[in-house]
């Protein structure tokens, strides 16, 4: 009885052996298959075969600071406009936008019913939808830093035209050409922070760009309440609402002309940094595995994407967790509001949230990267949001303070979608596919907030205790999503592992260079 299950294990052991020898094999055709239209970086390093290029510590560390003080001031300053821009619908909402005005010294808006405000409010997000894959693939095949500058004029130039709206129709045309030329902005700053910054630093820049939404919270609202107070104190030629449009919108055109004149296309072209030093910085990141660009389109990377369980379950998380941002960016003026503030006051007590945001998202990114845990360290924030959430919905209506204080931790919920944003850098390689995921994700990020704004009825308010479960229930969701992403990723590194180790696999030179998948590359591992 022993020998023959000793005998079972061995043969066993051997058809395992076996598959994963056989499997290895696979892959290495695959690569040899694939590998004819290599990255960019690959030309670089043409006129340097045969050599071998030393970074050093000190030389990689100079680098970083000099790379860090040219893109991440001017990544940050956009990414905050891009929040500012969408949500200073919100703080128009109370200044005068809509009527009938809470206030007769603010003068009238355009007459907007409580669903008309909730489309437009989704409008922006049908125009993002819309555009969102085929703005995926001009950032791949033109110059990445001249075209998302372009956009970034654009959409400012559009939301200032904002102020000249007089009627509903007008106010839906401009938010849908705002979410048009948004489109790029997410995914180009994806891409950016893929082609700039290794895998482990990834996580922690890619925290700090999108935690400006939270600056732009705090400053949008400090801005509002002032032209609001001194519109209504000093009087004023244009509308209050009119005038942090036109503010806003000329702001970010300003800072996109800055933007083009700073930010390069990838380290090839980059202005401020030496012949030598442009090489270094291609060198630096070639532990990703991925490149700096490839401008040409790949059938086989596209079906890839869409038959991989990862790129789903990017989609699906960014649909569901968008649900709540949707609503609440679009009614935390008027939630705070229903805690029972003023107007007036709603535009400064929602600055606190900015803070919360900033705070939980360079926390949780700086831990992420320091303890190699994105997605496990991610979900604290949606843990830290249903918490507050609870408390709006379980708190009396009298309790002002406590269902405030509710509001200001449901801002943390982005430090998990900002895992999985930086996820798609770090674990998504070859650019038609990371492109392609990226689109799949923030089309996912912008159903989910066409629905939010739906779920805000007016006849629920003030409470709006229906929209404030279903926010609960969605990020419950989002957890167990969370959980699958990791253990996939844990399961496929232990696959890798494998095959590297199998008899036959052979790594082909400069390997990182030649614009392979995640799956089809046995070198490539799994952030988690």
């Amino acid at each position: 009885m022993r020998s023959d299950m000793a005998s079972d294990t061995v043969e066993g052991y051997a058809n395992e052996k076996q598959k994963t020898e056989d499997l290895a094999k696979h892959v290495d055709e695959n690569v040899l298959k694939h590998s004819h239209d290599a990255d960019a970086a690959l030309k670089a390093f043409e006129e340097f075969e045969g050599q071998t290029l030393e970074l050093s510590e000190e030389t990689n560390k100079r680098l970083l600071r000099k790379i860090d003080w040219h893109l991440m001031p001017i990544m940050c300053l956009v990414y905050g406009l891009n929040y500012l821009d969408k949500t200073t619908l919100s703080y128009a909402s109370v200044m005068g936008l809509r009527l009938p005005s809470s206030d007769d010294k603010l003068k009238s808006g355009i007459d907007l019913t409580g669903s008309e405000y909730s489309w437009l409010g989704s409008m922006f997000y049908f125009g993002y939808i819309i555009w969102e894959y085929p703005t995926s693939q001009l950032l791949q095949r033109l110059p990445l830093g001249k075209y998302s500058a372009f956009n970034i004029i654009i959409w400012g130039l559009v939301l200032a035209c904002f102020a000249a709206v007089e009627n509903y129709a007008g106010a839906m045309a401009i938010r849908f050409f705002l979410g048009v030329f948004e489109a790029a902005v997410t995914p180009g700053f994806a891409l950016f922070t893929s082609q700039w910054y290794t895998r482990k630093e990834q996580g922690l820049r890619t925290s700090i760009w999108f935690s400006f939404n939270g600056f732009a919270q705090i400053f949008g609202g400090l801005l509002a309440y002032g032209i609001a107070v001194g519109s209504r104190k000093h009087g004023t030629i244009l509308e209050p609402w009119k005038i942090i449009f036109l503010v806003t919108g000329l702001l970010t055109s300003a800072v996109g002309f800055l933007f083009l004149w700073i930010v390069p296309d990838n380290q090839l072209n980059c202005r401020w940094l030496s012949k030598e030093d442009r090489i270094l910085a291609i060198e630096r990141i070639r532990v990703n595995g991925q490149g700096v660009g490839n401008k040409h389109f790949k059938l086989y990377q596209l079906k890839e994407a869409l038959l991989d369980p990862l790129s789903w379950s990017f989609f699906f998380f960014a649909l569901i967790v968008s649900i709540p941002n949707g609503g609440i960016t679009n009614f935390f003026s008027q939630m705070i509001v229903g805690f029972g503030y003023s107007p007036e006051e709603s535009l400064l007590y929602g600055t606190p949230g900015g803070a919360v945001e900033i705070v939980a998202l360079i926390v949780c990114g700086w831990a992420g990267d320091r303890y190699g845990h994105r997605i496990l360290i991610g979900m604290s924030g949606l843990l830290l949001s249903i918490l507050g959430m609870i408390l709006i919905v379980a708190l009396p209506l009298s309790n002002n303070s406590g269902r405030l204080a509710g509001y200001y931790l449901t801002q943390a919920a982005p430090t998990a979608f900002v895992a999985l944003l930086s996820l798609i850098s770090s674990n998504v390689a070859g650019y038609t596919k990371k492109t392609t995921v990226a689109a799949m994700y923030l089309i996912g990020y912008c159903v989910g907030n066409v629905i939010g704004p739906q779920t805000f009825k007016s006849k629920d308010a003030p409470r709006y205790v229906p929209a404030e479960i279903t926010v609960i229930v969605c990020w419950g969701v989002c957890l167990a999503l969370l959980a699958f992403v990791y253990l996939f990723c844990v399961r496929e590194n232990r696959r890798k592992e494998k095959i590297r180790a199998a008899v036959g696999y052979v790594k082909l030179e400069n390997q990182e260079w030649l614009d392979l998948t995640d799956r089809e590359n046995a070198e490539f591992v799994y952030t988690l």
